[in-house]
């Protein structure tokens, strides 16, 4: 198991931790799998009224696909196979609220599930970046997600500056990506604090929040989404260049923080 789920039934909050430390959280093809399940049998449990996400370790959140995993895609140009298009709570018709307890690098595939929580709380040493064209990359989907969240000129700069900068815990905060900072061991008790409070409240009215504050926004995220295969087949280097580009980031310079 790549998803570690705890659930307490006192609160009525369940802890959802992505557990692939070793690999900085990764995704891989079994983990999407689970995150899928996860949040669709959260839909049956009247128990779970609210939901935390992180990751294990300090190090990060989730830092995307697992580059270590090979996916087959389809022959055709009009379509495309993406492993990661069903890990968030919304993809798999979950309204119960979702809060995203950001601890370390948050970065490219990571922001399909930031993208579906309702807010995110984020530790003081965590980052956000999106690699995609620094390894001759499209960043569709994580671009879309991120421009329901932040302001464009942030988003713009932040999908296309790549691996040569990371957005700061505090600067997410100023612009409002992340609701609340917390000291690293602060974190997950903050993000717990407020789950168990939206729990305590008469769950119909809650979810039915939920639901209303994005069907706001759900038509043009929707239009937004079904351009992103397209670009990406037009877009994307050929994989065997993508992974040269992956496999000579340890020369690049350090990354600027912002």
């Amino acid at each position: 198991m790549t998803v570690r789920v705890e659930r307490d039934k006192a609160s009525g909050v369940a802890v959802v931790t992505l557990d692939r430390e070793r690999r900085h959280n990764a995704i891989d093809v079994e983990t999407a799998a689970e995150l899928a399940s996860v949040w669709r049998e959260f839909r049956y449990e009247e128990e779970v009224r609210a939901v935390v996400v992180t990751g294990a370790g300090t190090a990060a959140f989730c830092t995307g696909i697992d580059r270590g995993v090979e996916v087959p895609q389809p022959s055709s140009p009009y379509s495309i196979d993406d492993p990661l298009v069903a890990i968030g709570p919304k993809a798999n018709d979950l309204w119960k609220p979702v809060i995203a307890a950001v601890n370390g690098m948050a970065c490219g595939g990571a922001f399909y599930i930031l993208g579906e929580a309702e807010f995110l709380i984020a530790s003081e040493t965590a980052s956000f970046f999106d690699p995609h064209t620094t390894y001759g990359m499209v960043s569709a989907y994580e671009a879309v997600y991120m421009a329901q969240r932040m302001p464009f000129g942030e988003v713009a700069r932040m999908s296309l500056m790549g691996t040569a900068e990371r957005l700061s815990a505090r600067r997410a905060y100023e612009i409002g990506l992340v609701s609340e900072l917390t000291a690293p061991a602060e974190l997950l008790p903050a993000a717990l604090r407020a789950a168990e409070t939206l729990s305590g409240f008469p769950t119909e009215g809650v979810q039915g929040t939920v639901r209303a504050l994005w069907s706001a926004k759900r038509a043009a995220l929707r239009q937004a989404l079904d351009q992103a295969p397209a670009l990406i087949t037009l877009g994307n280097l050929p994989p065997e260049r993508q992974a040269a580009l992956f496999a000579n980031r340890r020369e690049a310079p350090e990354p600027r923080v912002r």
